[in-house]
Order: C-alpha cells, then structure tokens, then sequence
C-alpha cells in the first residue's frame, strides 16, 4: 500500500486538526492570539515532504523538510514561542498524523506499517532538529540586535556619567552585572558561530540564550530610567496637554501590569467612584506616574492587595491614592526615598534585583513637572500609600 498517496489525500484534514490541537493544549500559550495561518506557518510544506519521504517510487525530499522546519523555528522565534511549546506542538503533530493514517496503516503488512512509521518519526526527529536550529540562531540574531542597540546608548550614558559624577559609583554597580553577563555569554556563542560547530545541547544553549536577552533588557531598563531622569533634569521635558479620563488610563495600566500581579497572586482593586470624568493634563507623563507608582507596590508586596483610588479633591484639584500590604518603608528612610538610586532594602537581602532606584526619583520630578505634589504614609511590615495630588487642569 502507498501510505504517501494516504498521507497526500488527508494532508488538509490533518493541518486543520493540528491547528484545532494547537489552539486547545494550554501548554502553548503562545499560540493564542495567532491566526490559523500564522499558527499553521510552514507545517504543510514539512508535510508535502514527508509524502515525498514516504513514496516508494521518489527521491527522498530531506532538503524540503529541512527548509520548512528552520523557517518555522525561526518565526515561531518572532512570535515569541519558548522551546517547549514547539516541542510540543511537533509532538501534536506526531499524533495527528498517526491518527489519520491509523486505519489505513492496519490495512498494510507488518512490513509496509514498520517501514511508514519508521519514516514519519524520523521525518518529524529531523524537522524538530532542524526547527531548534533555526530558533537559537534566530535568538543569536536578537543578540546582535540588543547589542547594537547598547552600542548606540553608549555614547549618550558616557556624557551623563560625566555630568553626574555623583551618581557614577552607584551607575557603576548597577551596570556591572548584567554588563558581566551580557560580555560573557557574547563571547561564548560568538566564539561558536567562528568555529561553525554543531549545537550539540540544545537546550541549555537556549537557556544561556534566554540569560543574556533577560540582562540586555533588564540593562536598557536602567539605561532608558537614567536617560528620563536625564532628560527631566536638563529641563528637555516638554508637556502635550490633552483631554484625559483618568479612569480610562488608570484602567489600561492595571490591565497592563497585570501579569505581574497575577505573577504573584495579588488582588489589585480599582476604586474610580470619585474620579474626575475628565482632566486637563499630559497623559504620557500621568501614565508613567501611575505606572511606576503601581509597578512599585506591586514590586515590594509579596501577599495581599494592592488598591488604586481616585477622587476629586477641592480646589480645582484631584489625586490618585496606590496603597499596597508590601514591606512598608521605615520612617528614616522616607525622607530619602525619591532620591535616585535610593532602594528599600529587606531584612534578608540588600534589595530587590529587578528594581533600579529611580522610578520614584522620576515620579517625584514628573509629579512636579505637572503642577502637582506627592505624599507617602507608610509603616514597615504593614504596608505604604504614596498620594499624588495635582490640578484638573494644567494652564500651559
């Protein structure tokens, strides 16, 4: 029997199933927001080979699923798939096929079944090779890009350095270890990519990968807060003012950082009741106020609740209150903690890693540049609530 022509005949029915598969498995999250093209990508062509692979009367096709698959790690690389979801989309694969082709595989002899099973897991081993090939290579290609990037900041960081020598020990610090990373782990795969040698381990080398873009963004973090911080200072800062609802925007930054509270299994409550229907204001500015007021509650809190509360205030004004249950600040360092580089330290460890010390030095500078003021109450063990309270509306 030619299993190929079975395979060739039931080709569209499989990819549908596949698809269906994919959407449904949890576990490849990253398939959810995909169309049914974008989700099928090279998947038929791979499979156009496997026939080939599979006719007695053709020439083996390797080269046509090789070139599938490492188009398909490569884009599945863009969209932003981890290693185990494509591995397990490939293992759906293996399953469909073999469901479709069940009833005519027990048709054949002992020898043809063997022979055709044989084949589709090599078939599918290869592309699944090949598919993680591409996938590093296509991180590799990340790394390149992350680097040029911090090449062309480099200049830019030098002057500020320069102009701020006051802070040059503490920017040292900051920079040191992700730098330390980001310099050796290049080294290590440009050294690889001279020598042209075969990844052989696959997946720690995704992990060394995944290391060094996790330091490159979490550097170009505190590189683009100085730059701010920077630009706040030299007075280069100029407002847009615009018509803003105030629920609307406090809304989109929960929404947005809510993975960080899911992350942590924190409930974070919104209480617009009060709230001005609509300010006159710059509504970047405000939104990177509110943004790292919230992100920093939600930073600093390891159980409970964070609550977001505005209201309308007299006097023309109006304020936004983000209360948290997290390690509170201690009374002698409140004075201190809109100073850049200032961090609240636990009782275990210096401070937390991902923070760099300057989202409250630009809200204070940015609350300040729109007219306003910024108040904290705060008990260690209990939990803080910073107050920011500023005009309805900005006159110019």
């Amino acid at each position: 029997m030619d299993f190929s022509q079975v395979l060739a005949e039931k080709t569209d029915t499989i990819i549908d199933k596949w698809v269906a598969a994919v959407r449904k498995d949890r576990r490849i999250e990253s398939a959810d927001d995909l169309s049914y093209t974008a989700v099928k990508d090279h998947i038929p062509d791979v499979l156009k080979a496997m026939v080939t692979v599979l006719s007695k009367s053709q020439d083996n096709d390797i080269q046509s699923i090789v070139t599938a698959s490492f188009q398909h790690g490569a884009i599945r690389a863009e969209q932003g798939f981890d290693p185990a979801e494509i591995a397990r989309e490939y293992h759906l694969l293996r399953t469909v096929i073999f469901d479709a082709l069940q009833p005519d595989l027990l048709g054949g002899t002992p020898v043809e079944i063997i022979r055709s099973m044989r084949l589709i897991d090599a078939i599918i081993d290869e592309a699944i090779a090949r598919c993680f090939k591409s996938y590093v290579e296509e991180r590799f290609r990340e790394l390149q890009q992350l680097h040029s990037s911090l090449t062309l900041h480099n200049d830019e960081l030098t002057r500020l350095m320069s102009a701020n020598q006051e802070y040059l020990s503490q920017l040292a610090h900051e920079l040191k270890h992700p730098l330390t990373s980001i310099i050796g782990y290049s080294d290590l795969f440009l050294r690889q990519q001279r020598r042209k040698t075969e990844i052989k381990d696959t997946s720690a080398n995704l992990e060394h990968i995944e290391r060094v873009l996790r330091n490159g963004r979490q550097l170009l973090h505190l590189i683009n807060d100085v730059l701010e911080l920077s630009r706040y200072d030299a007075g280069q800062i100029k407002l847009h003012l615009a018509p803003t609802d105030v629920c609307e925007l406090i809304n989109n930054v929960c929404e947005m950082l809510e993975p960080l509270a899911g992350g942590k299994n924190l409930k974070v409550v919104v209480d617009c009741d009060r709230a001005p229907k609509e300010i006159i204001t710059d509504p970047f500015q405000c939104q990177q106020i509110v943004t790292n007021l919230i992100s920093n509650a939600i930073r600093y809190t390891e159980s409970g609740t964070i609550i977001i509360m505005s209201q309308v205030l007299e006097n023309q004004k109006w304020a936004i209150a983000v209360s948290d249950t997290g390690i509170g600040i201690a009374p002698e360092n409140q004075a201190q903690i809109f100073e850049p580089y200032f961090r609240v330290s636990f009782s275990d460890r210096p401070y937390l890693p991902d923070s760099t010390g300057l989202g409250l030095a630009i809200v204070s500078r940015l609350v300040k540049l729109l007219e306003g003021e910024i108040k904290l109450v705060s008990e260690v063990g209990v939990g803080s609530t910073f107050t920011v309270i500023l005009p309805l509306q900005i006159e110019s």
